[in-house]
């Protein structure tokens, strides 16, 4: 593991993450850092740190030319490399980099009309195809909203020398990281490049990432997750990255657990529900020649981590070299940039609660086999966060064994939201009694114990019943 010393040195010395990558170009300007794989299987491109480099000087002084500095940039591109050249070139650029779905279905369209509401950007960063391909309501966004829609594969390369380095410090916003809306309009969380480069150094602890880890990823790079997780962490460590689209791990799941093969992926992981896929759809067949005993860091957070599942998948591909002790079951939110906690090297441990106690927001432990509620530590808070369990309504910390609203503090959290000044006095700006510290309310119910975070529902979930509580899961 590293040490809390180490990471705190390696953050410093890369002062922004524009710091960072120029860096990596210059020391290992030919090492390949990023693949992906068009169709899930095949090699379609490469980025060199070199090459990265100077595709992002390049669309860097596009966005400057367009006055973007300082300003939202929408990211709106498919899945692939290009991606990645567009974010850092906003970072080079000074911009905000503000990801968003394509529009390729009717919901994505909606939430790409939100973001663009919210966040107002003068310029969009695209592909000629998306441009030929958008529908409405997503069309009327390249007429009737002033974005200055810009396609990559229009910008030439043929001079990078007008680009200008920023006076870009760590507490520059560097993203605007759209939350899920699952439950609200989505709101634009403002994540510094020290709140970035925080995060990275508790994933790296977390998962003891190395220059050495190859990471295999699926996920989607428009959320936390995806980009900071598995886009960003390689960067930051100094590893491989191979990617694919969601849509080739949909259309067959065994493409993700192919690639974790072939590469000999150290790192890989997604929701719950991917385990749970693959678990049930990948058969006998598939897996003959499957090899997944590379695979130390099999991470699972944004959705609840179900122990059934857990138990299914390791049991499903124990014969191909997966251990159960792999899994690192994760929590933490948009928020907070990424990771609030995660499970150690031993594995994921599970709790035996009684349900009808949980309603009471009392933990206990079961009363019988038909009260039994299976409940998937998430590990312990990572270095430099602080965790409370806090009475939602009284908002002073909950007594031990008792079931509250999470609340989290540290250099992760973000310090507010883009242009919601009452909401981030509200969540991102609690406080409790006799603390000196601000904290972000999740909005999720847990509790901690001497196993590590349990999330137990999420607080706009909660039903009251007679005075009980119900949520979803239950």
């Amino acid at each position: 593991m590293i040490s809390e010393e180490t990471i705190t040195r390696s953050s410093i010395s890369g002062g922004t993450f524009v710091d960072l990558l120029r860096r990596r170009a210059e020391e290992r300007p030919f090492e390949q850092v990023y693949t992906f794989l068009a169709d899930g299987e095949r090699e379609s491109e490469s980025l060199t740190y070199a090459t990265l480099d100077r595709e992002a000087g390049v669309i860097a002084r596009k966005l400057q030319q367009a006055g973007a500095a300082g300003q939202p940039v929408l990211l709106v591109l498919p899945p692939g490399l290009q991606f990645i050249s567009a974010f850092f070139g906003c970072l080079y650029a000074g911009s905000i980099a503000t990801p968003a779905y394509p529009p390729a279905s009717e919901r994505n369209a909606q939430r790409l009309w939100s973001i663009a509401a919210d966040a107002r950007p003068r310029v969009a960063l695209t592909t000629s195809s998306v441009m030929n391909s958008t529908r409405q309501p997503a069309g009327d966004l390249l007429t009737k909203t002033g974005i200055n829609w810009l396609p990559l594969d229009a910008i030439g390369d043929d001079v990078v020398d007008d680009w200008q380095p920023q006076a870009i410090e760590q507490d520059t916003v560097a993203l605007l990281q759209y939350t899920s809306g699952s439950i609200a309009t989505p709101k634009g969380v403002m994540i510094t490049h020290a709140n970035l480069l925080h995060n990275q150094s508790l994933i790296q602890d977390a998962f003891g990432q190395t220059e050495q880890s190859i990471i295999v990823s699926w996920l989607p790079v428009y959320h936390d997750m995806g980009l900071i997780g598995s886009v960003l962490q390689p960067l930051y460590v100094g590893a491989r990255c191979v990617l694919m689209s969601p849509m080739s791990f949909l259309q067959r799941p065994m493409r993700w657990l192919e690639a974790i093969s072939a590469y000999r992926a150290t790192t890989s992981g997604g929701p719950n529900f991917a385990f749970d896929l693959c678990a049930r759809k990948v058969t006998a067949e598939q897996k003959r020649g499957l090899d997944l005993s590379s695979w130390s860091v099999a991470f699972n957070g944004a959705e609840p981590v179900l122990p059934d599942t857990l138990d299914r998948f390791a049991s499903a591909f124990a014969d191909c070299g997966f251990r159960r002790t792999a899994f690192r079951p994760c929590y933490g939110l948009a928020e907070a940039t990424l990771l609030v906690s995660a499970s150690g090297s031993d594995g994921p441990g599970v709790k035996e609660a009684d349900a009808r106690a949980l309603e009471r927001n009392e933990v206990k432990g079961p009363a019988s086999p038909a009260t039994t509620r299976r409940l998937t530590a998430n590990g312990f808070p990572a270095l430099g966060q602080t965790v409370a369990i806090v009475n939602p309504e009284t908002l002073e910390h909950c007594q031990p064994n008792q079931v509250g609203e999470i609340w989290v503090s540290g250099p992760s959290v973000s310090r507010e939201y883009w242009n919601r000044p009452q909401e981030t006095e509200e969540r991102l700006r609690a406080s409790l009694p006799n603390d000196p510290k601000t904290y972000l309310r999740t909005g999720d119910m847990g509790f901690l114990d001497s196993d590590g975070l349990f999330v137990t529902g999420r607080l706009k979930d909660l039903i009251i019943v007679r005075g009980l509580n119900y949520h979803p899961l239950d």
